[in-house]
């Protein structure tokens, strides 16, 4: 339960996505509103709805409007419907891509997506030729140096954690994602609130990047996908190579 992270690539540029903080809380609003839409807003017996809330907390999501998101989803006067639509994509390299999107309008959203790949060198493919390259599973994160690598693994194994990588005061966590909440549970009890927690695609195989235009026009890509409100994440089966890192431009 020790190594190298091979996902801080994946789960790139952190402090960039910090920047766009709004687009992200509505982001976050819409899945606490589809968990509740297509399940409860009882949390005890809505598991995507926990998750949901623990990724808005993750996120210093204001208490008040995660509140206002359950509270409007419940009410019987809000019609608002979305709809929740998976795209596999290729990027440029051969990079496998997975696009996760909640939307009220799939003509939209599918134009916006297929444009954008389109546009910066990828392409769309048929389902099911991407999916089969990845696993699906919880990630928490914690920047705190406080907490040591072994306290941090130990607390990790006694939550039910699969994995616990920890690099200069950043830990990730990895899990079953049907143990996600149960090990994000007890990890906060155990820990404190992470900086993230979320359920992600995990590739089973790695891209390595070792050219800086073909690294470039990948996280533009990415970057673009993600500034799409209707999309709610992008998953890739990639690395940026360490030696490259700090000659890109995006």
């Amino acid at each position: 339960m020790a190594g190298h992270s091979k996902f801080k690539n994946i789960m790139h540029r952190k402090s960039a996505q910090d920047a766009k903080r709004s687009k992200n809380f509505g982001k976050l609003i819409r899945e606490i509103m589809v968990a509740i839409k297509t399940g409860t807003s009882d949390v005890e017996f809505n598991p995507r709805l926990r998750t949901a809330i623990s990724s808005a907390k993750a996120a210093n999501l204001p208490k008040d409007k995660i509140e206002n998101a359950i509270k409007k989803a419940s009410s019987s006067q809000d019609d608002t419907n979305f709809e929740e639509i998976r795209y596999e994509a290729y990027a440029p390299g051969g990079v496998a891509l997975i696009i996760e999107a909640l939307t009220d309008n799939r003509n939209r959203t599918a134009s916006d997506v297929k444009s954008s790949i389109s546009k910066h060198g990828g392409n769309i493919a048929e389902p099911g030729s991407v999916i089969y390259m990845f696993d699906k599973f919880g990630f928490i994160e914690y920047h705190d140096s406080s907490v040591s690598e072994g306290d941090m693994l130990d607390a990790a194994i006694e939550a039910g954690a699969d994995e616990c990588i920890s690099d200069d005061g950043n830990h990730e966590i990895y899990c079953d994602p049907t143990n996600f909440n149960e090990v994000n549970d007890l990890m906060s009890q155990k820990v404190g609130d992470p900086s993230a927690a979320c359920l992600h695609w995990k590739p089973k195989n790695l891209v390595i990047i070792t050219d800086v235009e073909q690294a470039e026009k990948l996280l533009k890509l990415v970057e673009v996908l993600e500034d799409n409100d209707d999309v709610q994440s992008v998953s890739g089966n990639y690395q940026i190579d360490d030696s490259i890192a700090d000659k890109i431009k995006v």
